[in-house]
């Protein structure tokens, strides 16, 4: 669904991607790990224009790069950002409303899903999303990008600053969305987490992508984790 082919990024004068390719096949989850600087979040703002480019990114055979976000976005890539974004003077259930992008029913997921699947959203759903807890917040910016019906959800660093059982429960949102045929590009430092629900990993270095296997793969390869990896 998603290739990536020689891609490079700047910020000003200073070269952060080198080269970088890789592909996102359909309902798959592609783990994307490495050290904080390695270009990570880069890739991923890259893809959803939020960073200039050179080089090649194809979405269902389609050049995007160089496209804006909103046309990116609209094509079916969702963006769940490091920083989560949520509007803090709205309400949980209007924060969800301002992530749908097709007419209510039109789309793969509704409210009653997201409640679903985090209970603790539904019971907060009136409240001001500005007072909510780390891990709620993180689970109301999951679910509003899901309320777009992506086919592809980018992920950025979604179990930061997360208790372990908000991790188990961001771990199986993800599993869910597989489940649903939607595929998953996961920015994650936690390898754990990564060798728990991927079907592939990948591993950047200096901007460049340095492995590109399986989870078994990568576990087997000891100077992979020791030279590029915060294990």
């Amino acid at each position: 669904m998603l290739k990536v082919d020689n891609l490079h990024a700047f910020y000003g004068k200073s070269h952060v991607l080198h080269g970088v390719s890789f592909g996102v096949g359909a309902g798959e989850i592609v783990a994307l790990l490495g050290r904080n600087g390695s270009g990570r979040s880069t890739a991923a703002k890259t893809i959803m224009g939020l960073v200039d480019g050179q080089g090649s990114l194809l979405w269902k055979g389609q050049e995007i790069l160089g496209k804006k976000v909103y046309e990116v976005a609209h094509l079916g890539i969702g963006y769940v950002p490091e920083n989560r974004d949520i509007f803090p003077t709205l309400t949980v259930h209007q924060n969800l409303q301002l992530g749908q992008k097709k007419a209510a029913g039109g789309g793969r997921w509704s409210f009653d899903d997201m409640y679903t699947m985090f209970p603790r959203l539904k019971e907060r759903q009136h409240t001001e999303a500005g007072v909510l807890s780390g891990g709620e917040q993180q689970m109301l910016t999951l679910c509003r990008t899901l309320m777009g019906d992506p086919d592809l959800i980018i992920i950025d660093e979604p179990t930061e600053g997360l208790a372990p059982k908000i991790v188990e429960l961001v771990a199986q949102y993800l599993k869910t969305l597989k489940e649903r045929g939607i595929s998953v590009l996961l920015i994650e430092q936690k390898l754990t987490i990564a060798m728990q629900i991927s079907d592939r990993c990948l591993v950047m270095g200096h901007g460049s992508i340095v492995f590109d296997g399986t989870p078994k793969t990568l576990n087997d390869d000891s100077y992979i984790r020791k030279e590029w990896l915060e294990v």
